[in-house]
């Protein structure tokens, strides 16, 4: 009997160990754009050891449906970057991305350009020695969702071992989206199939940033207790984005979108503290400080975990009003307070953005959901340098 059972245990442990059953590593993933490709591979280049894969953002589609490479992957400083995130073993995979809705319609619908495109990339893929393709296709057409998952399949059989990920919009729930109002009858119309996406796609990198105000839900409530809100990205939504998109896609290809950078908006408050955000611009950290400084402020973290603060242009110092140096709450307060009285509005400016902090929070959201990890957008030598500190050890 001793024999036998030596014999079991021994086969046992020799047996291979099925993939679902060993154990989820958090993976780390980070775009590095092409329009900053000097800043944020020198940037990267000291940390690979704590990414899982890079994600140069470097390709776009022409008119043409050939493929063009705005950050010159085959020149420095993406040679050397790229060889030396290979020899660490972190895995390089480009980024594919348009925005062009007409010409994704065009080849999508097409069983001669769609075909084309496959046979294109996965040849780029295999030429260039690279571990996969990370395909961005933004702004589809509703009626292009099955012709997108066609090209999806397509994409997936031709690329053998190689991987397939996908970066898709966030889907915000339609009781918090329309929250106080008719939810419209196309409100369940989607360019994404993600019951097709969860079945060709290796990873599925969901955009959970740019929230700002498309969840009415969070708003109200943050609207009733007087608090600015138009977030880059709020955990709470995001953790609605996630849970919705896990109804169709498997926990474990999912990875939570995080954004580096913030946004500045002309906030136009109202009587009955009402607040209209119209977005300026998007900007790194190391603009939002030193405006602050120059104006005297100290930004401060608000409900979401994000930083923000707000001021008055210099051009508009005669405003009636004082916004006080020191408060964001105390800003938006005394704008409210204006618009009552004179039965008016006041406009001032909101800055708004994601540091170091905000990223741990999302580190910790995405453990706590139990997806796969993290995507950054973006690593650009323009986001917090804390941000290093926060992912030691984060990859595990």
């Amino acid at each position: 009997m001793r024999y036998i059972l030596a014999f079991l245990c021994t086969l046992f442990f020799a047996l291979p160990i099925p993939a679902s059953a060993a154990a989820t590593k958090f993976e780390v993933t980070g775009w590095i754009p092409y329009w900053r490709s000097a800043t944020g591979t020198a940037d990267v280049l000291p940390h690979l050891s704590k990414l899982t894969e890079v994600n140069p953002f470097v390709y776009t589609i022409k008119s043409d449906g050939t493929l063009l490479d705005n950050g010159k992957l085959d020149e420095e400083p993406w040679k050397s970057f790229i060889a030396e995130a290979k020899r660490q073993k972190v895995r390089v995979i480009p980024t594919i991305m348009t925005s062009n809705s007409e010409l994704l319609h065009e080849i999508l619908s097409s069983q001669k350009k769609r075909i084309a495109l496959e046979d294109r990339i996965a040849k780029l893929v295999k030429d260039n020695g690279f571990d996969g393709i990370d395909i961005d296709f933004e702004g589809k057409k509703a009626a292009d969702k099955d012709y997108f998952s066609t090209f999806l399949k397509g994409l997936y059989q031709r690329m053998g071992n190689k991987w397939v990920m996908c970066t898709i919009e966030s889907r915000t729930p339609n009781d918090s989206r329309y929250y106080g109002t008719t939810v419209p009858p196309d409100a369940t119309i989607y360019a994404n199939d993600f019951i097709a996406i969860n079945k060709y796609c290796d990873r599925v990198r969901i955009m959970a940033y740019d929230q700002q105000t498309v969840d009415l839900q969070l708003a109200a409530k943050a609207a009733s207790s007087s608090e600015l809100y138009a977030p880059v990205a709020d955990p709470a939504w995001v953790e609605k984005v996630v849970n919705l998109a896990a109804k169709n896609i498997k926990k474990n290809k999912i990875l939570i979108g995080v954004p580096t950078y913030g946004y500045e908006y002309d906030v136009t408050a109202y009587e009955g503290k009402e607040y209209i955000y119209d977005i300026l611009w998007t900007f790194n950290p190391g603009y939002a400080i030193p405006l602050a400084a120059q104006y005297g402020i100290t930004p401060q973290r608000n409900g979401t975990g994000e930083m923000y603060f707000t001021y008055t242009p210099a051009a508009t110092s005669s405003d009636p009003v004082s916004l006080g140096p020191n408060s964001a709450f105390l800003a938006a307060a005394g704008a409210a307070l204006y618009a009552d009285t004179y039965n008016s509005h006041l406009n001032f400016r909101m800055m708004v953005w994601s540091d170091a902090y905000s990223v741990k929070t999302k580190i910790d959201l995405a453990k706590k959901l139990g997806v796969r990890g993290i995507s950054i957008f973006k690593l650009d030598g323009g986001q917090d340098p804390a941000i290093w500190g926060v992912l030691e050890g984060v990859k595990k």
